[in-house]
């Protein structure tokens, strides 16, 4: 295929929202997917951004104990854009989770984003981007901020090295795959999975980086959900 037909081409694409992670650090007495954010649950926030994105589909993997509530959460979302959306229950590490969301999607999705309920901010373009990334026969996109802080590498109290930090990127969701590779980097490291991105590379399998964006950043604590929610307000005003 020619580089023109390639940049022209989109391949079908279907997202994995991995909604399984507890509140914790959130200090919630829900999942996290389900903390609310100005009115609405976390996992809102995401799986309306992914059905923007135009994908074939999306599945939510969502804690066993809370699939009846992302069902009613999701379902007017899927009704409002005319895309199918699927709960499943999500498993014990991430990589149940993510599995259990592939084998739902529909065969013609080639491409499979896998994105974290977490980054419930992460806008539709960015989606966009990570999936016509993999149709330029890349096997495994992230999207990725530069570092702007100095990194060090220390030994209890003591720092053993200063790392370059213009060699060192930020990574987010969603993650792109062609559906083969990441199969095969759940078949052979799922249970090593914290990052899918990390599994490819464990398979040798080169992983590219596009700029990734701002407001796709992690909501863990109580100081991001507060930021989050300045970002909500501030888009509201607009």
């Amino acid at each position: 295929m020619s580089p023109s037909a390639r940049q022209g081409r989109r391949d079908p694409f279907g997202v994995v929202v991995v909604a399984a992670g507890s509140g914790r650090r959130l200090g919630a007495e829900v999942p996290k997917a389900f903390v609310t954010l100005a009115g609405g649950p976390l996992l809102e926030y995401a799986v309306r951004s992914a059905l923007a994105a135009g994908p074939v589909a999306v599945v939510v993997a969502a804690p066993p104990s809370h699939v009846d509530e992302a069902i009613e959460v999701v379902e007017p979302l899927s009704r409002e854009h005319g895309i199918p959306v699927q709960v499943v229950p999500g498993g014990v590490e991430r990589g149940d989770s993510v599995l259990a969301g592939m084998r739902w999607l529909p065969a013609e999705c080639e491409v499979v984003l896998v994105h974290d309920a977490a980054r419930a901010l992460a806008p539709p373009v960015l989606f966009r981007m990570v999936a016509a990334a993999v149709a330029l026969d890349r096997p495994a996109v992230v999207p990725s901020l530069p570092v702007v802080d100095t990194i060090k590498r220390v030994d209890g109290n003591l720092v053993v090295a200063t790392l370059d930090r213009e060699s060192l990127r930020i990574v987010q969701t969603p993650q792109g795959f062609r559906r083969d590779v990441l199969l095969a980097a759940h078949a052979t490291h799922g249970s090593l999975a914290t990052d899918d991105a990390g599994l490819v590379e464990r398979l040798g399998v080169p992983v590219r980086v596009v700029d990734g964006h701002p407001a796709a950043f992690k909501i863990t604590t109580p100081e991001d959900l507060l930021r989050a929610e300045r970002l909500v307000a501030d888009a509201a005003r607009d």
